[in-house]
């Protein structure tokens, strides 16, 4: 499987496009306006690929601003954690207030359980459970190849906010120690904001969870 990364939005989030054996989706699609729009459907052509649905990990409108143009120019379904749903339908009632007058809702299509894997080209993606920053709030496990697309739940040296509605520190903690620190210790992150880390090293280096 293979994983590009965008930086969309002023919130400087991640959004992925992981692919395998020319099938695609689309992780959490921040592209807001017609540059950051037009930089990944680019991609997506130049690749060759044949986008089957968008993923997203939570409804925080970061992640979601690009949800409406992605689904509507792919032709493609939405799925979103099946715990998440308010959290989604909650952005359009804030979002003018963040300046983003042009934000379109979407509903979800499908709606994903903890344990279930999703399926792209040969490739597998399990769902994981982990809220804390958001009560529905999920991520992606590739077992075989050691990565986790994790959203907003573990930065390198950091962690996702949780003073936001539905958002609670000690769930966050438990989610990452239950679910993230279980994993291999080279296994990847790729965080809903910044650089790439190892769940290795924040079991050492991370303040606010590390493993004495």
């Amino acid at each position: 499987m293979q994983i590009k990364t965008f930086t969309f939005n002023p919130f400087m989030e991640n959004t992925y496009v992981v692919y395998d054996q020319g099938k695609a989706a689309i992780i959490d699609p921040g592209c807001y306006d017609p540059a950051e729009e037009k930089e990944l459907v680019e991609f997506v052509q130049k690749e060759g690929l044949e986008v089957e649905k968008i993923l997203s990990t939570h409804g925080h409108i970061d992640h979601v601003l690009g949800n409406a143009f992605v689904k509507n120019h792919f032709n493609i379904p939405l799925w979103i954690g099946e715990h998440d749903q308010e959290t989604l339908r909650s952005v359009a009632a804030y979002a003018p207030s963040y300046g983003f007058q042009k934000y379109t809702a979407v509903e979800p299509d499908v709606l994903m359980k903890e344990g279930e894997y999703i399926t792209i080209g040969s490739s597998q993606l399990k769902v994981l459970f982990v809220p804390g920053h958001a009560p529905g709030h999920i991520a992606f496990y590739h077992e075989t190849e050691g990565f986790v697309l994790g959203g907003d739940v573990l930065f390198r040296e950091s962690i996702g906010r949780t003073d936001l509605p539905g958002g609670d520190f000690d769930t966050l903690i438990n989610s990452i120690r239950t679910e993230f620190f279980t994993l291999p210790n080279d296994t990847v992150v790729y965080p809903g904001h910044g650089g790439e880390t190892t769940i290795g090293y924040e079991k050492k280096y991370n303040p606010f969870c590390k493993v004495a």
